[in-house]
C-alpha cells in the first residue's frame, strides 16, 4: 500500500498551476488568431450562400420575359375595422 507524502502533494499542485498558466498564455497567443479564422470563414459562407439565392432568383427572372403585375389586391380598399370610439382621459391625483 502507497501513503501519500507532502512532497507528491506540493509536485501535483506545482504541475496543476503551471499547466494552468502555460494554458492560460497560449490562449492569449492563439485564440484571437483561431477565431478570427471563424469569424472570416462564416464570413465566407454566408456571402457564398447569398451569392448563390441571388443567382437563383436573376435564373428565374432572365428566363421569363412577362411580367405580370395582380392589380385584382390593388383595387380593393382596406377596412379597418371599427371597434370603438377612442375616449381621451386625464389622470386626476
Amino acid at each position: 500500500m502507497q501513503e501519500a507524502s507532502f512532497y507528491g502533494f506540493i509536485k501535483t499542485l506545482f504541475y496543476i498551476i503551471a499547466f494552468y498558466y502555460i494554458f492560460k498564455f497560449l490562449a492569449r497567443l492563439f485564440l484571437p488568431v483561431i477565431v478570427k479564422k471563424v469569424v472570416e470563414k462564416a464570413g465566407e459562407n454566408f456571402q457564398r450562400q447569398q451569392q448563390y439565392a441571388q443567382g437563383n432568383s436573376w435564373q428565374k427572372t432572365s428566363n421569363n420575359d412577362e411580367i405580370i403585375i395582380d392589380t385584382a389586391n390593388a383595387k380593393k380598399s382596406r377596412e379597418t375595422k371599427k371597434v370603438g370610439d377612442y375616449v381621451d382621459y386625464e389622470e386626476i391625483d
